[in-house]
């Protein structure tokens, strides 16, 4: 059985975020696209735009100098445009250690990511880590 092209999507777009890819992140997402980030921290909140988004990017690997990952455990289709990718992220920061599991929910139009909306396991650990 093939896979869903929104699963394929979501597979290539966390490949691309793991080989700092940024060209193919920037395919992958509309124009406008917005990512929400939870947490009351530094890096949370929305960027709109994939300047923005791209941005938030490079940050979050200067932040850790590099050690951000993104394991894709696996990921979820409901075939009506939402896909659910499902993960560990994993970091250092100033002496501190994160590894949590999270997801990104997405919203696809066509084929192109419109909304990304990011929900983590230990969201105070989130806060700790990047204030």
């Amino acid at each position: 059985m093939a896979e869903h092209p929104h699963a394929a999507l979501v597979r290539r777009g966390f490949e691309a975020f793991s080989g700092g890819d940024m060209d193919t992140l920037r395919e992958l997402m509309a124009k406008d696209a917005t990512q929400h980030v939870p947490g009351d921290h530094p890096l949370s909140g929305d960027f709109k735009g994939q300047d923005a988004i791209i941005g938030m990017y490079r940050r979050l690997a200067e932040e850790t100098n590099g050690t951000l990952r993104a394991e894709l455990i696996g990921v979820c289709v409901d075939g009506r445009g939402h896909a659910v990718g499902i993960n560990r992220l994993t970091a250092e920061r100033n002496g501190k250690r994160l590894d949590d599991t999270g997801c990104l929910v997405f919203r696809i139009v066509g084929d192109k990511v419109t909304d990304l909306d990011q929900c983590v396991a230990d969201i105070e650990e989130h806060n700790r880590f990047w204030s």
